[in-house]
């Protein structure tokens, strides 16, 4: 092999390099705003499984409230009947 062509060879394999090297720099900024989307979507499930939950607090609360005052009606009704 001539000079001419190994100093050629290096130059491609310099260019190659470079380019992987832009890319993993892509990939990583990619990949950090991949790991905030993904934290903020957390964030914002949670938020929403709170809110969940909080409604199935108050409709538990609710039904209790409506089967105790049905309670109520009902034993009126019986000593009134009985």
């Amino acid at each position: 092999m001539d000079n001419d062509n190994v100093m050629l060879q290096f130059d491609q394999i310099e260019q190659k390099v470079g380019n992987l090297i832009t890319r993993c720099k892509s990939l990583e900024n990619l990949n950090l705003e991949l790991s905030d989307k993904v934290k903020s979507l957390e964030a914002e499930l949670n938020k929403k499984v709170e809110t969940e939950n909080k409604h199935s607090e108050q409709k538990a609360l609710i039904r209790s409230k409506v089967d105790n005052i049905l309670a109520k009606l009902n034993n009126l009704n019986e000593n009134k009947i009985g």
